[in-house]
């Protein structure tokens, strides 16, 4: 139902009146972003199911008990509803979202009452729960009678932040991975777009914060550059309020490997480390949550008996190469060498 033009949004209104009349809507249930919730808030309203229209908001919940709520559309035939951009603003471990709406009542005896308004929702950050795990949710709702047409009622925004789209980091960094790797990344489709990337958020605290002051938030996004026959590289970028969107390097060791003979298929003579490069991909590469870590496993070959791995932690806000281990010889055995470690415990 979600649309801009004044004239569909009045056909919508009036078609789908007639269709509540004779069947439910088909089920909706999606909390992938707030327009998609407020939706399926409305989508229960319509198919009758009250306990899941409920379930839909947090701790505050719009009546005194379920039944109560439930009640309040006692005279209600369906409600349309059209949402526009969500605002989004940051809080200490939580997103929350400010989305106009106007809605459409359309009552059992044929009369129509429109209301345009806002909708808050949070997200708590889904990487730091746990078994309680609580998903996106309306926090509350705040709507007024209009004697305007639907089309006009609806606020153009609701604070909270500017009106944006509700991942508008996401569409940044595609945007920027899709035009600077447009003729390196093999798995850049051929019109240019790449595909949404992974995405992590990352409370932290700086080391020298007091202990009360609340966590910042970092966002980690992942897209898929290259697939080759036993690598896969990765490009990453890193979101933060205060700096904004970045391609990340990665600091990786510059290394001198000696062979017997000078012959690679001979044992290793020695191996060490020269300097140091910035990397732009990691192979085979993964984030790790709980312990806030990149680790990379390139393959220098596809037995895999000699690679290279890496890891990097984030602290401080940025990710540091901790620990690098190496298994230089093509011998047909795996066991790598550290060359690098500042993350193991004594």
């Amino acid at each position: 139902m979600r649309t801009t033009c004044a004239a569909t949004i009045l056909l919508l209104a009036n078609g789908v009146a007639a269709f509540a009349q004779t069947q439910p809507p088909t089920y909706l249930d999606d909390r992938s972003d707030p327009g998609r919730l407020v939706e399926s808030y409305y989508n229960a309203i319509n198919r009758g199911e009250f306990g899941r229209a409920w379930s839909y908001y947090g701790d505050l919940k719009p009546g005194a008990d379920l039944d109560m709520f439930a009640r309040g559309f006692d005279d209600t035939e369906s409600v349309t509803v059209v949402v526009g951009r969500a605002g989004v603003e940051g809080a200490a471990g939580s997103t929350f979202f400010s989305l106009p709406v106007a809605i459409t009542a359309h009552r059992k005896d044929g009369s129509d009452a429109v209301f345009g308004g806002c909708y808050t929702l949070r997200l708590a950050n889904p990487q730091v729960q746990r078994a309680d795990f609580r998903p996106m949710h309306i926090e509350r709702a705040t709507l007024h009678a209009s004697d305007g047409p639907m089309a006009e009622s609806m606020p153009t925004d609701c604070g909270g932040g500017t009106a944006q789209p509700a991942d508008a980091v996401l569409e940044q960094a595609r945007v920027m991975f899709s035009t600077l790797h447009a003729g390196q990344c093999t798995a850049i489709p051929a019109d240019g777009t790449a595909d949404a990337p992974e995405s992590y958020l990352i409370p932290w605290r700086h080391h020298a914060s007091a202990e009360d002051e609340p966590e910042q938030e970092a966002r980690l996004l992942r897209f898929l550059c290259d697939t080759g026959a036993y690598n896969e590289g990765h490009v990453y970028y890193l979101w933060k309020e205060a700096e904004g969107l970045r391609q990340l390097q990665f600091a990786t060791p510059e290394l001198d490997i000696r062979y017997e003979n000078d012959d690679e298929e001979s044992p290793v003579e020695s191996l060490g480390i020269i300097g140091y490069t910035a990397e732009a991909q990691l192979m085979n590469s993964a984030y790790d949550a709980d312990t806030k870590t990149l680790t990379s496993a390139a393959k220098w070959r596809g037995v895999g008996d000699a690679s290279s791995s890496g890891t990097w932690i984030f602290r401080d806000g940025d990710f540091t190469l901790v620990k690098y281990d190496v298994d230089a010889s093509y011998d047909g055995e795996i066991n790598p060498e550290m060359v690098l470690d500042f993350h193991t415990g004594p």
